[in-house]
């Protein structure tokens, strides 16, 4: 069962947001600030890990100590530029 998953916020300059870059199934993020980056990944993060790569039997057989993954979270190296 795998215990940790990444999530990147990388600046799209064109579209002026960051998005996610991530091995959680179904986590798409476009934020304008990684204030609100970190606040929908904080939030949909731990439900998508349980739905989309915990199994009902790993659920119900494994203490939920070993069902809490790390999440490894790389803030953007920019804050982004604002025209």
């Amino acid at each position: 069962m795998k215990r940790t998953f990444s999530v990147k916020a990388i600046w799209d300059d064109e579209a002026q947001v960051f998005y996610a870059q991530s091995d959680i199934e179904g986590l798409h993020i476009e934020a304008a600030s990684l204030d609100e980056f970190e606040e929908i990944m904080l939030d949909a993060a731990p439900e998508l890990i349980l739905a989309n790569h915990r199994s009902a039997s790993e659920i119900a057989e494994h203490p939920l100590k070993d069902l809490i993954p790390a999440i490894l979270w790389e803030r953007s190296e920019t804050e982004g530029v604002r025209a």
